[in-house]
């Protein structure tokens, strides 16, 4: 326990010391802020698709699911009038885009006669209002959620014109779905309900529908599944929606692992706070120890002081986070929308499960972040307290065992790496583990660069260099601690910036190999491979009828069910110009296109190291049309389409296993001598009447790397944030060491130091602060950019990159380095030249 008395002095110290217990309380809200707002974006990216899925999965356990065009509605009436499945509900699901709202909305055909055990969207009498009757009759009629409409200004009656592939169509909200429960009604947000009939036409599946919901037992599942035709299958209904899930996981934990970066930083200005509270009260410990307080009672007030200023910090940083995740849901969402699946997020709630989370982190970060500070004051003298030396001597002692030790974490960090060879979640702890080695190394590495550069310094700035170079390696534990969190900040920099730079290089590198047509052809798409959009089948013979096209290309898009789970197949032509645009890993690029030509498939990079596939010998069963068949793999190629990987086929292997005849995109070559802006323009005015994309060879290149560069946002933002909050953590640490020096400085005031001298003492002082931390930070961040390019993207991705090292990223690490100590410490000395050197001798 903590006597009263005691723990009053320290409340009051606290208050006494506004600007410390400020910084403290900075340190520790931007942290905990940046935490909270990943945690929220990812959460609202999370429940959004879950509302989704609920709102389309209703109460069904199982669904029978077909091939890439859906099931024919033959299966449906078998099942329900010659099996008497019931219950049993035919459903039509698809993405169209709301052209005036801009914004992907999801398609739900239903039945309105089968749709009362699965799904409450019809309410109990609607059946029974005859304006109801036009929900069949009408195909352009739609039913929205009471509160989507309320928000886009819709009500019965209205028009919401949308997108459905390469066709425009208009529909008439016929009315509202309302629901009493609040959390039922966001189901329904950026949802259209429509009649079974109506859906498929809008969605061009005459014919066929998505899948049929059914609510079976154990023995039901088992007589189902004896009767079904070859290309259908029954899947538990909760399958797809976990397999979706599944998707983002990857992105989630990159995303988790940066935000906790900026916690980290920041525990080095709580501990540079804490340590300077310890190193200023020392003689006040000393005081106390002789009148009987206990090391321990020390050490719990210590960390007593420090809970309650890390408490009120992490309940600013959840307010902070809350307004930064506002911010940061729109990022992640539309990065989520470009790369996965279309999900509607229409704001990130603070939860309280977010909010405890965040306290909890930041607390548990203070706390570890006092624990050195807190020791320090516990083994406090008596005898010694008011040596003002005592501290930094011990601290001078223990750096050459500080560096031991970070060295044998940083080596434990690459044993983990080395050995965890598919466990992301310990990759990344390897990861925090090799930069915090490093960390625990500056300030050996400040001491030693101060050793080597005082004789440079003494000679080009005299007195002042020596003063500046000496003080800066006396002063260990406040400048080795201000480089360490300052290096560690720019080294991330450094890090992800040469990530993205070599990401980046690689994609615009394998855009030019891939993107080889002169114009291509599409549907805009309603976000993320899965929306499944197809182009009508007279688009082939409409560019290819065009003059100046010497010959056009057809690709397919569709997801496959699999025993690995969906795949993703492209379907391409047979044209001998295809093998030029696979890049292998390990085959040679004719040999294998024969073999696909053949009736084998090429798989992604991603997709071979997701599923373990060897180099030589594997094959991939696909549930086709037929059943399910193997294909046996010709060979692994780079692509970065997509993180889960991409199975490849020609089409005429294809259309013997499936009956889906329908187009993704259409690639077109210009003939020589022929204008490709001329037959851009051509291929416009010839599919004029439909809603297509017509994009020349550069300008998709183009909205390809304006994709990329939108996935990076969030993590170019997170990495701000940290630099942010090391130059906090380095002003308090320079503000500190300015006030633990006030009766130096102001006593070589007294002798005659002119106050330009005072700045540049300081500023040379700061300054080779900031150039240790900066040329640690360069080895630290090339070794950051290795594991994150090597380990974390692969394991993460299964993405193979080519190191970018671009030169200026490097001197710009450094001049931020450099100028950010500058910056930092100009206000230390504003504070000191105001206090008269009177009042500065006074100070104890």
């Amino acid at each position: 326990m903590i006597p009263n008395g005691l723990l009053r002095a320290g409340l009051r110290d606290l208050v006494r010391r506004p600007l410390h217990t400020g910084l403290m309380l900075l340190g520790v809200a931007l942290g905990v802020a940046v935490v909270v707002a990943i945690d929220l974006a990812n959460s609202a990216a999370r429940r959004g698709f879950a509302r989704s899925s609920e709102a389309v999965l209703g109460r069904a356990t199982h669904q029978v699911r077909g091939g890439s065009a859906g099931l024919p509605e033959e299966v449906y009436r078998r099942l329900r009038v010659d099996h008497g499945v019931r219950p049993s509900a035919p459903v039509v699901e698809g993405v169209v885009i709301a052209r005036d709202l801009r914004q992907p909305l999801r398609v739900l055909g239903i039945d309105p006669l089968a749709e009362a055990p699965f799904r409450g969207h019809l309410g109990a009498g609607k059946l029974a209002d005859p304006a109801f009757a036009a929900f069949v009759t009408d195909p352009s009629a739609v039913l929205v959620g009471a509160a989507f409409a309320e928000r886009h200004g819709l009500a019965p009656g209205s028009s919401l014109r949308v997108q459905a592939g390469d066709r425009r169509e208009t529909l008439r909200v016929l009315g509202l779905v309302e629901s009493a429960n609040p959390e039922v009604g966001r189901t329904l947000d950026a949802l259209l309900l429509l009649d079974v009939g109506s859906a498929q036409r809008l969605l061009g599946m005459p014919g066929r529908i998505s899948h049929v919901d059914l609510v079976l037992t154990d023995a039901d599942v088992r007589s189902v599944a004896r009767w079904l035709p070859p290309g259908a299958r029954l899947v538990r209904a909760s399958e797809q929606a976990e397999a979706v899930a599944e998707l983002t996981a990857a992105f989630e934990l990159n995303l988790v692992a940066l935000s906790l970066l900026a916690l980290v930083v920041g525990m080095f200005l709580v501990y540079n706070t804490v340590l300077f509270g310890v190193v200023q009260r020392r003689a006040v410990f000393g005081t106390l120890r002789t009148l009987g307080t206990t090391p321990g009672q020390l050490f719990r007030l210590i960390l007593a002081e420090t809970l309650l200023t890390a408490a009120l910090g992490a309940l600013v940083g959840v307010g902070l986070g809350y307004v930064l995740g506002q911010s940061a849901v729109r990022l992640v969402t539309r990065t989520i929308n470009d790369l996965y699946y279309v999900v509607s997020v229409s704001g990130a709630p603070l939860t309280l499960a977010t909010a405890v989370k965040g306290v909890a982190t930041g607390l548990g970060a203070a706390l570890l972040a006092a624990l050195g500070p807190a020791l320090e004051a516990a083994r406090v003298e008596p005898v010694t307290a008011l040596r003002p030396s005592t501290f930094e001597t011990r601290a001078r002692r223990l750096v050459p065992w500080l560096a031991l030790a970070g060295l044998a974490v940083s080596l434990l960090g690459g044993a983990g790496l080395a050995l965890a060879t598919r466990s992301l979640l310990v990759s990344f702890a390897a990861l925090f583990g090799v930069v915090l080695g490093i960390a625990l190394v500056a300030p050996a590495f400040t001491v030693g660069l101060m050793t080597i550069l005082r004789p440079a310094a003494s000679r080009l700035l005299g007195p002042i260099g020596r003063l500046a170079t000496g003080t800066v390696a006396r002063a260990v534990s406040r400048t080795g601690v201000a480089a360490a969190a300052l290096m560690v900040a720019v080294s991330v920099t450094i890090g992800v910036s040469v990530m993205i730079a070599s990401f980046r290089s690689t994609v615009a590198n394998w855009l030019e190999l891939t993107l080889q047509a002169d114009v291509y052809v599409s549907a805009p798409s309603p976000g993320g491979p899965r929306s499944g959009v197809s182009l009508s089948e007279d688009v082939r013979g409409l560019v290819a009828a065009v003059p100046g096209v010497a010959e056009v290309e057809t690709v397919r898009l569709v997801l496959v069910p699999s025993p690995l789970g969906e795949v993703r197949l492209t379907v391409t032509g047979t044209h001998e110009r295809s093998a030029s645009r696979y890049r292998f890993r390990d085959a040679d690029p004719r040999e294998a296109w024969a073999r696909v030509r053949d009736g084998a498939v090429i798989v992604s990079e991603p997709f071979a190291f997701r599923h373990g596939l060897p180099p030589h010998g594997a094959a991939v069963a696909l549930q086709t049309d037929r059943g399910v068949a193997q294909f046996p793999v010709a060979g692994v190629y780079y692509d970065y389409s997509t993180e889960q990987g991409t199975v490849l086929m020609v089409r005429e292997v294809y259309e013997r296993y499936w009956d889906d005849r329908a187009l993704s995109s259409v690639a077109a070559y210009v003939a020589p001598g022929h204008d490709p802006g001329a037959v851009t323009d051509a291929v416009r005015r010839a599919v004029g009447e439909r809603a297509l994309q017509v994009v020349e060879n550069r300008a998709l290149r183009r909205a390809a790397l304006r994709v990329f560069d939108r996935t990076f946002a969030v993590t170019q933002a997170l990495r701000v944030l940290a630099v942010v909050v090391a130059f906090i953590g380095v002003w308090s640490a320079l503000l500190a060491l300015q006030v633990e020096r006030t009766r130096e400085l102001g006593t070589l005031l007294a002798l005659g130091l002119l106050p330009r001298q005072l700045w540049g003492l300081t500023l040379v002082e700061t300054g080779l602060i900031g150039l240790a931390a900066g040329l640690l930070s360069l080895p630290t961040g090339l070794a950051l950019a290795l594991i994150l390019i090597e380990v974390i993207n692969v394991r993460s991705f299964g993405w193979t990159m080519q190191l970018e090292l671009p030169p200026l990223v490097l001197v710009q690490a450094l001049a931020l380095s450099v100028v950010a100590a500058l910056l930092a410490g100009v206000y230390p000395v504003l504070r000191l030249q105001r206090m008269s050197v009177a009042a500065a001798l006074r100070q104890e």
